[in-house]
């Protein structure tokens, strides 16, 4: 091992491996991935409602990153990296949150927490919370700044340079209440960092309907100010960042055709020629009322949320087994039989909880229920289970030994998609790039997986709930022609065992230090899981540890590092990520260099203009 020791970073230079072998259509492998037991990932085996990717960053400083994981409407936590094996998560905050950003925001060296607090679907608007971590790793909460933040139905929070003065300005977006919708008015909020941390409210992008706040943030020209793409409802908007805080739709400028349902967008340089493309998950949600039927298994999954449902009269037995049953507060628990009891249950209730029944304890219906609010279950005879009810949250859950159940026309896959930069606008080369086969996909994850130093990509499928769900995984591959094309693994090893649960989210992360790109992936409704890379090969890689600037210590959040081995450029920005509504603060970049054996030439661009090569 060779290590090349700089003022502003280490470089580790290392052998590893990968047993991948290409064909000409496909790639194999006998697994890439192997899941870590609760030993080395003690996250509860418990199904909950997740919320965004993770958030990656090394919180005390200890040179291993840590993971932040949000389950909606129940708390933020972390897990501790304790040098390759992670802690119990640890609650940090409870409630009802959303986006997660960490950077040094005081410039003072111990890094800060950003969350996002709900609002309680505009009842309880709150503003986002602030946290220092301290050297013994506790959270220690911000007072209100002399002007809070501003009340709202938080939704993304991301720290960033947008000003280009080295320090971390904040992003901070809202869902939009209905008051301010009807006039017009937006808040989606640009702070700017006054110094010491001091955020003061500069500007405030157009206002984005619905769920409209997930955002990635770019530089797609080079200019060194920052850029945003904004989804999650309606067409993909792109603003291109100015000075004085300002931003400009270029939408129509950028790209040649309107890009919808879009549930992940990640920056990357797939194909080395030094500008940042952009590759975008894209899927529909499920439908209120949808249902997976497999006669095979007899398993029949159901969804629905925000008013009545039937689901008709059921063929399974005398008993009826219910598995990972998720309905979130007030209509927590069903009501039973003829008389309409609530089913008595001990223990916590936000987690997916198995229901079983015995006929001859829930017997009848009652008359009435699409009008009352909560879900009602009934054996009416002849086999037969009776399944209605009136509800707002969403709410599903996995119904075991069915006899048989109608098919379900669900909707067909969209195609996930990979934008080239070409300067001043972007082309869809989806389809060349071996991007091509429709799915509904909720999220993705990029990284260099086996080290041959062109970026990989990993999509989250959405799944059925009643099959364990698989990750679609492409290598970064090159052809006879020199060109790029993304290659599937027939068998990678990502995949999701639990029932009842969707995709999410999920990121990549050494956390072992190995050189090799792990996955922490999430799902909704169903667990958190840590995929140990086990490659195989001699490939080398470098990792950049990032500081901040040597002269005026700008953030090493927003810096692009680029390094040049053998004839091969790549480039990074810090805490990239594709996560909706959050950022990380991983300084540490890891880079393939293939069968590269030379020492790389590393650049390293802060914020502030400042350079260092080496």
């Amino acid at each position: 091992m060779k290590k090349f020791a700089l003022i502003a970073s280490l470089f580790t230079v290392s052998a590893c491996s990968s047993a991948a072998q290409t064909t000409s259509t496909e790639l194999r492998v006998t697994s890439l991935f192997v899941e870590q037991n609760r030993s080395v990932f003690p996250n509860e085996a418990r199904n909950r409602k997740g919320w965004d990717a993770p958030t990656i960053a090394d919180l005390d400083q200890d040179g291993f990153p840590d993971v932040l994981i949000n389950d909606h409407g129940y708390g933020l936590r972390v897990m501790w990296n304790n040098r390759g094996v992670f802690a119990p998560p640890f609650d940090i905050l409870m409630g009802d949150l959303h986006g997660v950003s960490v950077g040094d925001l005081d410039g003072d060296g111990t890094y800060e927490l950003v969350v996002s607090r709900g609002g309680g679907a505009g009842s309880n608007a709150r503003n986002s919370k602030i946290f220092t971590i301290d050297e013994t790793r506790s959270f220690v909460p911000w007072d209100n700044f002399d002007t809070p933040l501003v009340n709202m139905r938080g939704r993304t929070v991301k720290f960033v340079d947008l000003d280009k003065d080295g320090d971390l300005d904040l992003l901070n977006f809202a869902f939009p209440t209905r008051d301010l919708r009807e006039k017009g008015q937006s808040e989606n909020y640009i702070y700017e960092n006054t110094g010491g941390g001091e955020l003061v409210l500069r500007s405030v992008l157009p206002m984005s309907q619905g769920d409209g706040q997930k955002t990635l943030i770019t530089d797609m020209n080079n200019d060194g100010f920052v850029d945003l793409l904004l989804y999650g409802h309606g067409k993909l908007k792109v603003y291109q960042g100015k000075s004085e805080f300002r931003f400009d739709d270029v939408t129509s400028n950028v790209l040649t055709k309107p890009i919808n349902d879009v549930t992940g967008v990640a920056e990357l340089d797939y194909d080395n020629d030094g500008d940042f493309d952009i590759v975008i998950s894209r899927g529909l949600p499920f439908e209120k009322g949808e249902t997976f039927y497999d006669a095979s298994s007899k398993l029949l999954g159901f969804y629905t949320k925000r008013g009545p449902f039937d689901f008709g009269d059921i063929p399974i037995g005398d008993t009826l087994l219910i598995e990972n049953y998720q309905s979130p507060w007030p209509e927590q628990l069903p009501y039973i039989a003829e008389p309409g009891y609530k089913l008595p249950y001990e223990g916590e209730l936000h987690s997916g909880r198995t229901i079983s029944l015995v006929s001859s304890d829930a017997l009848g219906y009652p008359d009435k229920t699409r009008d009352q609010k909560g879900v009602y279950i009934g054996y009416v005879g002849n086999q037969n289970w009776r399944f209605t009810g009136n509800i707002f949250s969403p709410f599903s859950g996995v119904i075991h030994n069915v006899m048989n159940y109608p098919a379900y026309d669900h909707k067909p896959g969209l195609n996930d998609i990979l934008l080239e930069n070409k300067g001043d606008h972007f082309v869809d080369v989806s389809a060349s790039a071996g991007l091509s086969a429709p799915e509904h996909t909720t999220g993705l994850a990029v990284g260099d997986l086996d080290n041959n130093g062109f970026v990989d990509l990993v999509f989250f499928r959405r799944g059925n709930l009643i099959s364990p769900n698989h990750a679609i995984v492409y290598l970064n591959t090159a052809r006879t022609d020199g060109s790029r094309e993304y290659k599937a693994l027939t068998q990678h090893g990502v995949v999701s065992n639990e029932l009842g649960a969707s995709g999410m989210g999920g990121d990549v992360i050494d956390y072992n230090l190995d050189g090799n790109l792990d996955l922490v992936v999430g799902n909704e409704r169903g667990q958190w899981h840590l995929f140990k890379n086990h490659q195989q090969n001699d490939n080398r890689y470098v990792q950049v540890e990032v500081q901040p600037s040597p002269d005026a210590q700008a953030s090493p959040k927003g810096a692009v590092v680029t390094v040049v081995s053998c004839g091969m450029t790549q480039q990074k920005r810090v805490g990239a990520t594709g996560a909706n509504y959050s950022t990380n603060f991983d300084t540490s970049l890891h880079f393939g260099l293939g069968q590269c054996n030379k020492t790389p030439k590393i650049d390293i661009h802060w914020t502030n203009g400042e350079v260092r090569q080496d």
